[in-house]
């Protein structure tokens, strides 16, 4: 079993985008049963609350729902559950290296390392922006969804 965590700030935008998508792709290729797919956020301000609604509806325009994901905070317990922590961007990935324990031994990095595009290295929030932000984000987990697929699949042969 593989667990893999997506973090971003508020866990709204950005990091269930990525929830979604690799779920979809994990229950696509059935692989359901061996890879557990969650979500966080690095920030406490929206835990309980749905994902913004500019998300879900770019998500959905490409057949991804997000309606039952929730927002969460990313706790130390995480580095337990979680083979793979994955932050959306380098000021998330500096806020959970503060968290790691020293004991943890799994992978914590960007997301967008596991991605084909060097165009971009973070997910860009795309809170304060228009609808093109919603899209871009949407292309870069995509890419970086499969490719953190293989890399999976490549380390469990």
């Amino acid at each position: 079993m593989t667990k893999v965590l997506f973090v971003c700030l508020g866990n709204i935008c950005r990091s269930p985008t990525a929830d979604g998508i690799f779920n979809h792709i994990v229950v696509r290729e059935k692989l359901d049963q061996k890879i557990i797919i969650d979500s966080a956020g690095t920030g406490d301000w929206h835990i309980g609350k749905a994902p913004d609604s500019r998300t879900v509806a770019a998500a959905r325009t490409r057949g991804y729902d997000l309606s039952v994901l929730r927002a969460r905070q990313v706790s130390a317990r995480d580095f337990e559950e979680f083979d793979y922590v994955l932050a959306m961007d380098e000021s998330n990935l500096s806020d959970l290296q503060r968290m790691k324990p020293t004991t943890y031994t799994g992978h914590l990095g960007l997301f967008l390392d596991f991605g084909s595009r060097g165009d971009y290295r973070e997910v860009p929030d795309p809170y304060y922006g228009g609808h093109d932000g919603f899209e871009l984000v949407l292309d870069l987990v995509e890419d970086a969804a499969q490719g953190l697929l293989n890399h999976i699949r490549n380390r469990a042969h």
